[in-house]
């Protein structure tokens, strides 16, 4: 019995490696004339290049994977940045080559033309781009925020991005005019989840957010608004009461930042008693 048992085993094994053999991605359903063609919203998940079986990219998810596979196996940044680059090339939102998609009508995916944008490829190449090119970074994301207007975080790293860039500002009225347009765009990161009532009554937060609500306190205090800072602070530590931090010792050094602005608007207002 064993060794029949053993004799259908390589028997089934060799007939993996013969289907295996002749397999090619794509065609398992070829012969079957009611399998639509295929959608053109590109997954946008990463696949395993080797999978693919691909010699050349010739599309834009195409570039896209190769470019996923150099980022994260290769760690070949220059190379990445390459497919990245040439993938929003024919993925465009300029030169026409996608469309942004905001409701999905009858026979969508079988004739789409152009195809959807792709988020997935702006947001890798922004965050690669973020410190050498971060004009053209905060390009990428503002296409996905519009490709993509519910996506949270986008936005919170378009306020990091415009925070890194007044670190490196020339004069104090380009570095003001950055940190304002990081508030901005950290405020409508908060907007996108919103602390309702009902969330209120379900989860007894007061406040979310946490990592934005410390930017922002961060971004405050190089403008050296105290009350705003303090604000901040205080709305950080409502959204940690429940949920802590990645970075708790944040949240002592939160307590006390408060105590010292405290303490420093107090002896402002009694400077400025007559």
């Amino acid at each position: 019995m064993k060794v029949r048992s053993n004799i259908i085993v390589i028997a089934a094994s060799q007939q993996l490696m013969a289907v295996a053999q002749t397999y090619k991605p794509g065609d398992f359903q070829s012969a079957n004339a009611n399998y639509p063609q295929r959608n053109p919203f590109y997954f946008e998940g990463r696949i395993d290049w080797d999978m693919l079986k691909i010699d050349q990219p010739s599309s834009a998810w195409e570039y896209a994977q190769r470019g996923i596979h150099k980022q994260d196996d290769l760690e070949d940044i220059a190379g990445a940045v390459a497919d990245y680059q040439k993938a929003v090339s024919l993925n465009s939102l300029t030169n026409g080559t996608c469309q942004l998609i905001s409701s999905a009508p009858v026979g969508f995916g079988q004739n789409t033309n152009p195809p959807p944008c792709m988020f997935t490829v702006r947001l890798r190449l922004a965050n690669l781009l973020r410190r050498s090119d971060p004009v053209q970074a905060i390009s990428l994301l503002g296409e996905v925020t519009m490709i993509d207007p519910l996506r949270l975080g986008v936005n919170a790293l378009i306020g990091a991005t415009y925070a890194g860039m007044a670190d490196s500002a020339t004069t104090n009225s380009d570095r003001v005019r950055l940190l304002n347009q990081a508030i901005g765009a950290y405020q409508t990161e908060l907007k996108l989840s919103p602390v309702t009532a009902a969330r209120q009554k379900l989860t007894g937060d007061d406040a979310n957010n946490a990592h934005v609500h410390w930017a922002l306190a961060a971004i405050y205090r190089k403008l050296v608004q105290m009350s705003s800072e303090m604000t901040e602070l205080n709305l950080y530590l409502k959204a940690t009461k429940w949920h802590s931090d990645t970075y708790p010792w944040r949240i002592q050094l939160a307590q006390q930042r408060i105590r010292n602005l405290q303490q420093a608007m107090a002896e402002d207002a009694s400077r400025r008693r007559p």
